[in-house]
């Protein structure tokens, strides 16, 4: 009967017995693979590791979750207790290298940019010094004090840091102490810095503090462009830099002319003539406004008297278009160095619409295109990667693509367990393609040649009696297509539609591609093919419905009793077990109820 205990004993033994065919199955099945390719590895999982006994107590009585007795100050931080040092620890335990690495150490940039601040001390002091009278008696010992703070700045750089530079020599790199000071010995700059540090400040003592002796402190100009060199390699925008150094140059040269102009004026006499400044006003200030119409030759400036006075105009003229023309130039180069990729993503994008105007392109065609170049320029600076990377050593390609795209590809299930330089090799081969919104990364029936990763955006997998039902979305990280590199008969057809659901930047690996590497793996082959496989026969076997149990029950349950039947059985237990004058009660009663 439906409901006794014996009905649902019969389904619960039925089920049981179900589990245990299926799992003979499996295990027939996995011991046929291990027969027939003995490379299989077992799917066994490993034993778990016995826990750790746990650690004892420490001796004196204290709990390990006490705090210390001592005084000192500790700080917690997540999961972590540490004692903090004072600063002054840290400066006591630091140790100054033995060698730096100038083109990395980031220390030593800093170090340059306090020698170029001196350098440039040095180089916009002294003419103002020499020529303005703002040097004077009473303000004598602040100009000495950061004079000799430069020259000591100089002489650090020149015993602790350049002895220390490491070199190239032969292919290898050089951290010799002594090698390194004789390399700087040996070098060009370390004449050019004893040059800077001639004592010529004794001059001194019989000629005066004059400002001109200090001149060949302005020579260290090598620590001035080294510093360029550096700040440009670590600076994401250099540009902005080039041209506040381009614009620097510029007001250098007017500085320069506009003390050379009040030096003119004081020899001719402060105010002597029409042409030499009057002596009223900031004497700098009206010298360098004067400078600026020279070397621009705006025009409006008094006619030089003297012959001194022309000759100096003349050279003033001179050098002001040749200045001019050179600054020109140089902030040309720099505006077109930083907008080089600019204008060539200009010149491609012309290039294309007159290729398809030519053609008469649909106008929806067209605006899809310049939409691709548009979103693909702003997204990634750059219409192609490949065109950055093709200039670099394999060995850094390698490097690069391991940081950009390793941390998605190992995700993937059907490349776990492979050999880890054969997916090093396969990053290499990955390509970067953006699709639009409703865009088709692959449709239903195609035959499938590539996997795709999603680094950014979302796709949605069509499918339905219309093929417009969205079964599931894959986000950034997900993979799709990777069991159609490895199927045979070049390659299983696409089973849904792969909608691009807006921006989506997608890399694509394909089968060519894949085959070429697995060449030189054997057995990371033998495995992902048996992964395709396995994932295959999973995609292919048809879903159980649990519900139905029907002819698949072993013991199947018993079959419904007939409702006469059931009647006669309850009039027989009715009557057994009952004297005569019962029956003719029960009797009388049932024609009662007939007669009714």
């Amino acid at each position: 009967r439906i409901g006794s205990p014996t009905s649902l004993s019969s389904a619960v033994i039925s089920n049981r017995l179900q589990e245990l065919v299926k799992l003979f199955k499996e295990r027939t099945e996995k011991v046929k693979e291990k027969l027939t390719d003995p490379d299989v590895t077992s799917d066994d999982e490993s034993p778990v590791a016995s826990p750790a006994a746990a650690p004892a107590p420490p001796s004196g009585g204290q709990l390990v979750g006490d705090k210390p007795a001592s005084d000192e100050h500790y700080c917690k931080m997540l999961c972590c207790t540490f004692k903090p040092q004072p600063w002054l620890n840290h400066l006591k335990n630091y140790r100054f290298p033995s060698s730096i690495d100038p083109l990395t150490n980031l220390m030593y940039v800093l170090w340059l940019f306090f020698v170029v601040m001196a350098w440039n001390w040095n180089c916009w002091l002294i003419p103002v010094r020499w020529a303005f009278p703002y040097q004077t008696p009473a303000n004598i010992h602040c100009w000495l004090l950061m004079d000799y703070l430069c020259d000591f700045i100089y002489l650090l750089d020149i015993l602790v840091f350049q002895t220390r530079l490491q070199f190239v020599q032969g292919g290898d790199i050089i951290t010799d102490k002594k090698a390194m000071k004789e390399n700087y010995l040996r070098s060009q700059r370390f004449k050019m810095d004893v040059v800077c540090l001639l004592p010529l400040d004794f001059f001194y003592f019989k000629v005066g503090v004059n400002p001109l002796l200090r001149f060949p402190r302005c020579l260290k100009y090598m620590a001035f462009f080294e510093f360029n060199n550096r700040l440009e390699a670590i600076l994401s925008k250099a540009y902005i830099y080039r041209v506040i150094r381009t614009t620097a140059y510029l007001l250098y040269s007017l500085h320069v002319n506009s003390c050379l102009y009040y030096w003119a004026s004081a020899y001719e006499g402060l105010g002597s003539t029409t042409w030499v400044y009057d002596g009223e006003g900031n004497s700098y200030i009206r010298c360098y406004y004067w400078a600026v119409k020279t070397l621009i030759t705006i025009g409006g400036l008094p006619d030089p008297k003297t012959l001194f006075e022309i000759v100096f105009q003349l050279l003033n003229y001179f050098t002001g278009v040749f200045a001019f023309s050179v600054m020109i130039g140089q902030m040309r180069d720099v505006v077109g160095a930083a907008t080089a990729g600019q204008t060539y993503y200009r010149s491609c994008m012309d290039s294309t619409i007159k290729y398809m105007n030519f053609y008469k392109i649909p106008k929806n065609v067209q605006n899809r295109v310049k939409t691709w170049y548009e979103y693909t320029w702003h997204s990634q600076g750059m219409l192609d990667e490949s065109e950055l990377l093709v200039q670099l050593p394999d060995k850094m390609r390698l490097d690069i693509a391991i940081d950009v795209n390793y941390s998605i590809v190992s995700k993937v299930a059907l490349f776990q367990g492979c050999d880890r330089q054969m997916i090093f090799d396969m990053l290499k081969r990955l390509r970067s393609v953006v699709y639009l919104p409703n865009d088709y990364v692959c449709k239903k029936g195609e035959i499938g040649r590539e996997m795709y990763i999603i680094q950014a955006g979302q796709v949605h997998v069509l499918g339905g009696p219309d093929g417009k039902t969205v079964l599931v979305t894959l986000k950034a990280g997900s993979v799709f297509g990777e069991i159609s590199l490895l199927a045979a008969g070049g390659g299983n057809r696409r089973t849904a539609n792969v909608v691009a659901h807006g921006f989506a930047n997608l890399f694509i690996l394909d089968k060519k591609d894949l085959n070429e590497i697995l060449v030189h793996y054997p057995e990371s082959q033998k495995l992902l093919r048996k992964k395709a496989k396995k994932m295959l026969r999973n995609n292919n076997k048809p879903k159980e419905d649990p519900g139905a149990l029907g002819d698949s029950l072993i013991i199947p349950p018993k079959t419904d009793t007939p409702k006469l039947f059931q009647a006669a059985l309850a009039a027989t237990g009715r009557l057994e077990g009952k004297g005569l004058l019962a029956q003719l009660r029960w009797k009388l009663k049932e024609l009662k109820k007939m007669q009714v």
